[in-house]
């Protein structure tokens, strides 16, 4: 990646990817995103070139919703869904069907150079749909949020994602982890996509319902915040069609610029989300490789 000053407080970037590289124009580059921290827009750019194949791998081909901000991330936040107006010609869309009927197209991010322009957009945060462009309908991935309630908190959530992997696997899913990249757990299990979202989100339900029963002074499924205690929420809401999680590398807008950051189940015991931030995770993919990559074969019934 290389950087090239211009003039009027903007800067190209770029980008390598699948079609050789591309020149990003990212303007306001020293707008900071980050107060706490000073990281600005062209620190966020530079995080995505560096982890860009994995983001892509984990969130490319799929419909996304883009979390974006008018100035830091303590400002304005809105949701883009649809191509805006000035959207390159490399970034494309897909018709999704959302719970009302209605169908609009929806942006898919199918390169780094697409997910540096979305920065460029002000974009901190990255939703994508748990199902692909070839069969928005039916999802790919089976995904439940570990949702720390208040009293409780990330190492509140280990215990419950233990279980909740033991229960998918006596279903015959192998499931994958991830940091919320604030204080919960997403865990998310690749399968084939032949069912449409309700089918999976009963699924969620039956999965979630399972663990609270094992740990029910744990856990919860409870729908009312004040019915849940001081115990995980299992968010099978996530499960509903338009409903979406960040995305695994996606930065999260919190004061120490966390990232949702794959892990082993191995370092789940030991594992602290605030040491996942946009600094932190390029090297840790370096040295680790990505974890958040499935194999085809691993889509499960």
């Amino acid at each position: 990646m290389y950087v090239v000053p211009m003039a009027s407080e903007q800067t190209t970037i770029t980008v390598q990817g699948p079609h050789g590289e591309r020149e990003m124009r990212i303007s306001s580059p020293s707008r900071v995103l980050w107060p706490d921290l000073g990281l600005t827009k062209l620190d966020l750019a530079r995080y995505i070139c560096d982890v860009g194949e994995a983001f892509i791998a984990a969130n490319g081909d799929r419909p996304v919703s883009l979390q974006r901000y008018s100035d830091n991330i303590n400002g304005e936040m809105f949701f883009s869904k649809n191509p805006p107006k000035g959207t390159p010609d490399f970034v494309r869309s897909v018709k999704v069907v959302y719970p009302s009927a209605r169908s609009h197209p929806q942006l898919v991010l199918d390169e780094p150079a697409a997910a540096v322009w979305a920065v460029q957009m002000n974009t901190v945060v990255f939703h994508p749909w748990p199902s692909r462009t070839e069969n928005t309908d039916n999802p790919d991935q089976l995904r439940i949020d570990l949702d720390p309630q208040p009293g409780t908190d990330f190492d509140d959530a280990v215990p419950a994602a233990l279980v909740l992997k033991e229960v998918l696997a006596e279903a015959g899913l192998d499931c994958f982890i991830k940091t919320s990249g604030n204080r919960g757990l997403h865990v998310y299990a690749p399968i084939a996509p032949v069912r449409e979202f309700l089918d999976v989100r009963h699924a969620v339900i039956a999965a979630a319902r399972e663990v609270e029963r094992r740990m029910p002074d744990q856990v919860t499924t409870a729908w009312w915040k004040e019915e849940r205690g001081q115990r995980i929420f299992l968010d099978f809401n996530q499960a509903n069609r338009d409903r979406t999680i960040a995305g695994a590398y996606s930065p999260r807008a919190l004061p120490h610029a966390p990232v949702s950051c794959p892990i082993t189940w191995d370092e789940l015991g030991n594992a602290d989300p605030k040491n996942f931030t946009i600094l932190t995770v390029p090297e840790r993919l370096r040295t680790t490789g990505d974890l958040g990559r499935f194999p085809p074969e691993s889509r499960q019934h």
